[in-house]
């Protein structure tokens, strides 16, 4: 951290600002300039944001330096990560397609969608077993019976499922279906849901809430990683704008800027922040052109009676050009399409 002094500051401010640091077992180092002078301080940052610097006389602001988020950050895991489900690689050099049905509604619909997702290049079966959804009306997904529908299909397939778990309590019964743990936009924020996928074992998605900033995306990240789990990957699904020709607006810059600032794998959700099924192609070509490590998509093979997100899942037109783009483009970028 930094504590800059007011231009006005006298030597008797900055001494007290160095004595109240001290006293806290941190080290101070004053810088003192034509116009200004700063104070440089070196110890547990979280200690140091109890002391009330920028209360102190004297004191224009106090800086802080160093990351938030130690555990995800790259300032101390230089290299960036490889997250495995099942054996499927996520992260540098692979581009992975995870694509499914947005929910689990029978054994037909979810076997079907996971064998068209699988002939378009999928590694990764989604499937929704729990439906956090807007609405209380709205269809909230078939629960257990969900989750046993996406385990046969995963024997019939050998695709490993990615699926959604909304609450802490639900999280040991998910677990022992599911090869990875999905947290929601929704509950991004939800630290007791965090804390518990963090003790679970299993990998973690983490969608990018629709309001969230980048830093507080991956501060709930952080929450995952104490637990002991750093095998996490970030999803950025769009955010809340003015803007309402899409159902959300697809953040394509927070890909490279969190593979700057994190060594997790980083992939995006173009179904769900475009909201329409013409936008999933384009958006698909813009994530793997600007680096996303994967992409999770919407499948469905009657989209007109799903039960959800129908306007957005692609149909068997759709994928033979999805599986196109997904074939020919990575190598573009240097990376290869991930097999199991």
């Amino acid at each position: 951290m930094v504590v800059v002094m007011a231009a006005e500051a006298g030597e008797a401010d900055v001494q007290a600002v160095v004595e109240r640091v001290e006293s806290a077992g941190a080290e101070a180092f004053v810088s003192r300039g034509v116009n200004r002078t700063i104070v440089g301080l070196v110890g547990d940052v979280e200690q140091l944001g109890t002391l009330n610097l920028r209360g102190m006389r004297g004191v224009a602001d106090v800086v802080r330096i160093s990351v938030p988020y130690k555990l995800v950050s790259r300032e101390n895991h230089p290299d960036r990560s490889v997250v495995r489900v099942g054996g499927v690689p996520i992260g540098p050099g692979t581009m992975t397609l995870i694509a499914g049905p947005c929910a689990v509604e029978t054994p037909e619909q979810t076997l079907a969608a996971a064998q068209m997702a699988q002939a378009a290049g999928a590694t990764l079966l989604r499937g929704g077993a729990f439906k956090p959804r807007t609405s209380p009306y709205a269809f909230q997904g078939l629960g257990e019976k969900g989750l046993r529908i996406l385990a046969e299909v995963r024997k019939e397939t050998g695709m490993p499922i990615v699926t959604e778990v909304v609450d802490a309590h639900d999280v040991e019964l998910v677990s022992s279906y599911a090869d990875m743990l999905q947290v929601g936009t929704r509950n991004m924020q939800n630290f007791a849901l965090l804390q518990a996928v963090g003790g679970a074992g299993k990998p973690v998605m983490l969608k990018r809430g629709f309001n969230a900033t980048i830093e507080e995306w991956l501060m709930a990240a952080e929450y995952v990683a104490q637990r002991g789990n750093l095998d996490i990957v970030l999803c950025e699904r769009g955010i809340r704008t003015f803007e309402k020709a899409t159902r959300n607006t697809l953040d394509i810059s927070a890909v490279p800027v969190a593979q700057r600032l994190s060594h997790l794998p980083v992939i995006i959700d173009p179904s769900h922040s475009g909201g329409r099924r013409d936008l999933v192609l384009p958006l698909t070509r813009a994530a793997i052109a600007v680096g996303a490590d994967g992409v999770i998509i919407d499948v469905h093979p009657h989209p007109e009676q799903a039960l959800c997100d129908g306007p957005q899942a692609l149909v068997n037109g759709d994928l033979r050009e999805l599986a196109k783009t997904v074939r020919d483009l990575p190598p573009l970028v240097g990376r290869t399409l991930a097999t199991a």
